[in-house]
Order: C-alpha cells, then structure tokens, then sequence
C-alpha cells in the first residue's frame, strides 16, 4: 500500500492562525477531510492522511483553542461557530467538495457544516461521533459544564490525571505513549479554556434534533467506525446513524475505545481506506500529487507487519 509523506502548512482563516497537515495535490477541488475533536489536533491523522493522499487531497486542520492553532478569546466556541470556521477553512483551500472523517467533537463541528452544505459533501466518515439523540455527558464534561468546578478540574489536570483519563478512554487496548504525551503538551491553557467554553455552549441532544432534517436530506455515502469499549460514547450509538443514514456501513472495532485510529491505526485504516477510494471520484483519485513523494505503507512492505504475518484486528461488520 502506498502512502503519501504528509507536509505542515498555515494559514489564517477569518483572523485566526490555522495550522493544517495535507497531502496529495494541494490544486485539487476534491479532498478528504480530517476533523479532530477534543482533545486532539490535525496531528491524530497524520498516518491515516498519509495513506489517503496516495489517491486524494487529504488535509487535517488544528481547530481553533486546539493542537497549534491560535486560541483567541473573541472566537466563537460553539458548534456553530467551529462549523463557521471549517467551511471557510475549506473556501481559503479552494476545497469545493469535502469527504468528511469525523471523530469526538469534530462530528457536532462537521456535520453542522454538511447539513447546511450538503451538495458540497462526497462522503461522511464517523469515527466514535455523529447523530447522538438523548446522549447524556460523561462524567468529564458534566465537570467541565459547571462554573468554577470546571476550572478547577482543569488546574488539576495535571501529567498524571491526564494519564489516567486516557487510559480510561482506552481500557481494552492501551493508546501509544506519544500519542497521550502529545495531546498532554498541546493541553495548555487555552485550550483549557476552550473546552469550558464549547462544552458549556453545547446542549447535545437539542443540537441533534436541530442537524436531523439537514443531515437526512445528505445523499453521500456514509460509513461508522466505532470501538466498542468506548466509556464515553457508548457504542450503541453507532446503530443509531442508520436512523439518519439507512444504507450506514458500520464496522464495530470489539476491543478499541474511544480513539480506535490511535489504540488499532489497522484496524481502522483496513475498512476506512478501501471506503474512501471508492467514494472519492476517479478522476482526482487518479490526479499525480503535487507535495512529497508517496512512499510504500511499512505495513504492506516487504519485511514489515504484513509481510511478517501480523494477525489482523478483529473487526465486526455490522449488516
């Protein structure tokens, strides 16, 4: 499998400095999309965009109060106000036509962006994230919701309790330790501050029944990863898209949790990658890429895992 070397870019979209991994021809028109949540940045993509910029335009931003980006006091962290942000991150880019790969709190920013501009989506990719009606927050955000106890826990935060509510995010299948140790460095203040501020805006179950017309009138093709031992979103919710999304392949990850392209990349790339190319249209799939050369996947060359015989992930296709 070949997969293309990602590359780091800027740019300032709407005042605020946005960092951004991409790959693959940065002219075309047609791109995959990767939108973290919290906490995260671009930078929890970079293996999965490398290998879909081998067929396709692929860029992963840091969002605004996340990873690099500026984290300014006078933006609007709500959902809206994220959903504003991407698609004018996507008119900067020139990017008309957007496959979406979700996870966490970038479901809620990317599908108020597709419900307002469906004939602008190609695809949706929902990793642990989408449609969530009656969902009722973990114990972390209900802190997080309550002036003065949020900021608090925040301050509290420290190395090792950030340790430990990721491994509780992870609990069958430890995440890599730089994986947790880059999402701890980039967890500085301001984006302490943000996530109080969109956790506090957000009432998840109204914003659901809010996207639902929108989201129904979306004709794209749809696919749901979910790690089955997610703690804060449980997995039954990864049934619940087909309420939305009728012809949803969904794939059950049975041992991953709440960041399955972290704790199973495999796993996740195995069944998000084959739906990608065939959603993403031929002609840009067959466009040469412009940045760095690809270079073959280490697990599809010779000596690596795959050569080697490495069992793959169980994963639970859902009829």
């Amino acid at each position: 499998m070949l997969t293309a070397i990602p590359y780091s870019s800027t740019e300032v979209v709407e005042g605020v400095r946005t960092p951004y991994l991409q790959a693959g021809d940065s002219r075309a028109e047609e791109a995959v999309v990767f939108v973290h949540g919290n906490p995260g940045s671009g930078q929890d993509w970079a293996e999965l965009l490398g290998r879909a910029g081998a067929f396709a335009r692929a860029v992963a931003p840091d969002m605004p109060g996340f990873g690099q980006a500026e984290k300014p006091e006078h933006f609007d962290y709500t959902v809206r106000g994220y959903a504003a942000h991407l698609g004018a991150f996507l008119e900067t880019l020139g990017i008309r036509r957007a496959h979406l790969v979700l996870h966490d709190f970038g479901g809620p920013w990317g599908l108020a962006w597709a419900a307002a501009h469906p004939q602008s989506v190609g695809s949706l990719s929902l990793i642990n994230t989408g449609y969530i009606p009656g969902y009722r927050w973990h114990f972390a955000a209900r802190i997080w919701r309550l002036p003065a106890v949020g900021e608090l826990f925040q301050k509290l935060t420290t190395r090792r309790a950030f340790r430990a509510l990721m491994r509780l995010s992870s609990p069958r299948r430890p995440l890599p330790d730089a994986f947790v140790e880059r999402m701890y460095r980039e967890y500085d203040n301001g984006t302490r501050s943000a996530v109080l501020k969109l956790y506090r805006a957000t009432d998840i179950s109204r914003l659901a029944n809010e996207l639902a017309p929108g989201l129904r009138a979306l004709c794209c093709p749809v696919m749901v990863i979910w790690g089955k031992r997610d703690l804060f979103l449980p997995f039954r919710y990864a049934f619940t898209q087909r309420e939305l999304f009728p012809d949803a392949e969904i794939q059950l990850l049975p041992d991953s949790g709440h960041f399955p392209y972290a704790d199973d990349p495999q796993g996740v790339a195995g069944q998000l990658i084959p739906f990608l190319r065939r959603a993403v249209a031929p002609a840009e799939a067959a466009a040469p890429p412009e940045g760095p050369p690809a270079q073959q996947d280490a697990a599809a060359a010779p000596g690596g895992p795959a050569a080697q015989g490495a069992p793959a992930r169980p994963v639970e296709n859902v009829p």
